[in-house]
């Protein structure tokens, strides 16, 4: 999937559907290990004065661009921000077989994505991080997010979010009535991630007692929020975009 980067100066509402321009991080890329596997995320910090922390989790062809730009957009907000790889470092899978062959093995080793994920809200807070943290993910990241919410393993967290994300409970699962309050963003028109699903998740957390939000965007299709890809769309990106930043701001 194409990707369009903005400029990192012009990180308002109103930039995301400008067309390409080169974009220049404004935080680091962050090497550092993980049972001897060696793993880059990347971390930029608000400053002294950080209401809180985002740890942001990639879509399914790893930790790139997309994922620093939407850091440095929440920095801008005021939150420390860790883009954690779950991939490894060096693996940012180009072609769809090899996306889907990094998404399975974690999809099919729980525990490892679980351990990689709360690796790197460690490796977050060793940075400087805030300790208040929401979790969020984009598609594939989206399901980690919810994975790591049903868990309860993550200490610190004031909320989960997912754009986009899978949102099946895999069997033997279940959220509990302590799980962080979570907001869902979802596409209307998704055709890899139904309606129903969303549905039957909201009734999981209502029986849970879970507090919860979702946000459903008509004509929105998976991956609604991909700058400059097929499937972007500049409504729903906005209007989830502006949702998530109340998110956090009640949140932290």
């Amino acid at each position: 999937m194409k990707k369009i980067l903005l400029p990192a100066g012009s990180l308002t509402l109103f930039t995301l559907a400008l067309p390409a321009f080169a974009f220049s991080p404004a935080g680091n890329d962050i090497a550092y290990t993980v049972n001897d596997e060696a793993f880059q995320g990347y971390f930029v910090s608000a400053g002294e004065e950080a209401q809180g922390s985002v740890l942001i989790i990639h879509d399914w062809d790893g930790l790139d661009d997309y994922e620093r730009q939407r850091a440095d957009m929440l920095a801008s907000e005021g939150y420390d921000v860790f883009a954690v790889d779950l991939f490894g470092e060096g693996n940012r899978p180009q072609e769809v077989d090899d996306k889907r062959a990094a998404t399975n093995r974690l999809y099919e080793d729980r525990e490892r994505m679980r351990t990689l994920t709360l690796a790197g809200l460690a490796q977050a807070r060793e940075q400087g991080a805030a300790e208040q943290t929401v979790i969020m993910g984009y598609c594939f990241g989206g399901a980690v997010a919810l994975e790591i919410a049903r868990s309860g393993e993550a200490e610190g967290i004031a909320a989960y979010t997912s754009f986009h994300g899978g949102l099946t409970t895999p069997e033997g699962q279940a959220y509990s009535s302590d799980t962080a309050p979570i907001f869902i963003a979802h596409g209307g028109a998704d055709s890899a991630v139904s309606l129903d699903d969303v549905a039957i998740l909201a009734e999981e957390l209502e029986t849970a007692g879970v507090t919860y939000e979702v946000g459903i965007y008509s004509g929105a299709p998976h991956a609604f929020s991909v700058f400059g890809s097929d499937a972007y769309h500049e409504r729903a990106d906005q209007r989830s975009w502006e949702a998530f930043n109340d998110w956090l701001e009640e949140m932290l």
